[in-house]
């Protein structure tokens, strides 16, 4: 009896084991086809294959389904001709990103292909009906679930501005329309913390990079420049809806309930300093509150800016050891002495932050544009003049080659050149500036 049980058991199993067997070629034979389809842009070929795998075998290969199912599904929208046939295809590579969340959970973060599934929606929220509230809320939903991984720069503009739109609406309050710009700017600068000392670090290697590295370069400085851009956009975004006429009194009506918490202070001096209500009483108020709460190095520089006390300015550096923090700190130091004209003293402290953060090309545009800036007032003759061009190109290509190229062409020409008689010669520019420039041979 007992060596029967035996045996119905081992049939048991060769059988279930068989049966495994031939559904993982079956999904092997299959996941074939449907890639090369797939490789060959025969998509709409491929999408019988893709539904048989994502049906019977979901687990089966996550870089074949899913990767090769997301091209196909990009090349199929290029090509729909009918909302109809867009529709279906948006909900069904919806579908397959649902499918590997839930397949592959540990390699499919939903603050990543939640985004994604979300950003697809916006993009296509007129064809599917959606209003900015649903949008919101599904970035929303994301953010409080995900935030580690919500690093998407479209999909954090996208989720602010669906908030300043709901404002609009009348649908959230002003203070909800500021903690929200707060949270955001929050989580890219973390982001860009990231990248920043991951980017550095590759620097500091010099040309020794294998090719994955450069790779790797490439992606975290195009990840900064998104995050630059968004930065810039989400200030865009919020425009005259945070004035001093709006901030002044909110700041004011909270103040005595919010004057022990730190982050509150924080984000009230940012918006106030940021809006230009700087001389106003109530941003002294706060920066010397958040001061005796917490003297840090960013609070000592606001104090610097009210004060003009040399002991604000040594506060700074002896409070700030981190180096990109420090670096972010000579740079807005930069921008206080730029504002003012002070072009020497901002110079220094954007090379300092230069030297800081390699990865922050900006201190370098900033110089440049100190230089364009002193065109009429630096040089002796117009030819000495439009000489500074070429500073300002050469400052600039550190940072952008397209600006670099555009101030290159406010500098002499060859037919300048030649008619000055200065091809090579070396010109002197005194003034702030106190550099030299060679003249292009010709």
């Amino acid at each position: 009896m007992k060596t029967n049980i035996t045996l119905l058991i081992a049939f048991l199993f060769l059988g279930l084991n068989s049966s495994f067997a031939q559904g993982n070629e079956d999904c092997m034979t299959n996941m074939s086809l449907f890639a090369e389809t797939v490789k060959g842009k025969k998509c709409e070929e491929a999408l019988p294959y893709y539904r048989k795998a994502l049906k019977d075998c979901p687990k089966y290969n996550l870089s074949g389904l899913y990767k090769y199912g997301e091209d196909m599904f990009k090349c199929l929208l290029k090509a729909a001709t009918t909302d109809a046939k867009k529709v279906e295809y948006i909900n069904e590579l919806i579908t397959l990103w649902d499918s590997r969340m839930g397949n592959y959970p540990s390699k499919s973060p939903k603050g990543k292909f939640g985004a994604k599934k979300t950003e697809l929606r916006y993009d296509n929220r007129v064809l599917l009906g959606l209003t900015d509230q649903q949008i919101y809320n599904e970035y929303d939903a994301i953010y409080k679930s995900d935030l580690k991984n919500f690093k998407s720069p479209k999909g954090l503009y996208v989720y602010f501005k669906m908030m300043v739109s709901q404002y609009d609406q009348g649908q959230k309050t002003p203070q909800q329309l500021f903690n929200k710009f707060d949270d955001v700017n929050d989580k890219i600068g973390i982001e860009v913390e990231k990248n920043s000392m991951k980017l550095n670090q590759l620097i500091a290697k010099g040309e020794s990079l294998s090719s994955k590295e450069e790779k790797y370069k490439k992606f975290y400085t195009q990840t900064l420049t998104a995050f630059d851009k968004i930065s810039k956009s989400l200030d865009g975004e919020l425009g005259p809806r945070a004035n001093c006429e709006v901030l002044i009194p909110i700041y004011q009506r909270d103040y005595e309930e919010n004057k022990n918490d730190g982050v509150w202070l924080q984000r009230a001096m940012n918006k106030l300093y940021a809006k230009g209500c700087k001389t106003d009483p109530m941003f002294v108020k706060v920066v010397k509150q958040k001061y005796s709460l917490e003297p840090t190095a960013d609070v000592a520089r606001y104090l610097y800016g009210i004060t003009g006390e040399q002991k604000y300015l040594d506060e700074i550096f002896r409070l700030e050891t981190d180096p990109l923090k420090l670096a972010k700190l000579n740079y807005n130091i930069g921008l206080e002495y730029k504002s003012k004209g002070s072009y020497g003293q901002a110079r220094n402290y954007f090379n300092k932050a230069a030297q800081l953060n390699a990865a922050d090309t900006k201190p370098y545009l900033q110089i440049a544009a100190m230089y364009a800036a002193s065109v009429k007032t630096c040089g002796k003759t117009n030819f000495e003049k439009r000489a500074m061009y070429w500073l300002a190109a050469r400052e600039s290509a550190k940072s952008s080659s397209s600006i670099a190229a555009k101030y290159k062409a406010l500098a002499p020409s060859k037919t300048d050149i030649f008619s000055a008689g200065m091809s090579g010669k070396t010109i002197k520019i005194g003034c702030w500036i106190g550099r030299n420039i060679t003249v292009p041979t010709i």
